[in-house]
């Protein structure tokens, strides 16, 4: 699996995540995170390899120490991916790294 797929894999399974979450009153919210997080899988699928926001990743260490594992932002990236609201993919994409460097 690519780089590229793995990231939109996680992706995916947190939209899922969000679209299974039951909340009283959300107003919506779950479905349109879900939506939003479902856009930016769609986005970080169709992106190469070699592209900077997934070198970036690679570089924050969402690929493990070699670069060949599976996406995992660790924890501060989790929270943040688990609590965007949606946005523009890349933006997504762009704040991952600066939420796992905030925490270091």
């Amino acid at each position: 699996m690519s780089r590229s797929e793995s990231l939109a894999a996680y992706l995916r399974a947190q939209a899922r995540r969000r679209l299974d979450r039951v909340e009283s009153n959300d107003d919506g919210r779950n479905a349109r995170a879900a939506l939003a997080l479902l856009d930016a899988a769609a986005y970080a699928a169709g992106l190469p390899d070699d592209d900077p926001l997934v070198l970036l990743l690679d570089q924050s260490g969402c690929y493990g120490p070699l670069g060949c594992e599976d996406f995992d932002p660790g924890e501060s990236g989790r929270r943040l991916i688990r609590d965007w609201p949606g946005g523009q993919p890349h933006e997504l994409l762009l704040a991952i790294p600066h939420a796992i460097a905030a925490h270091t």
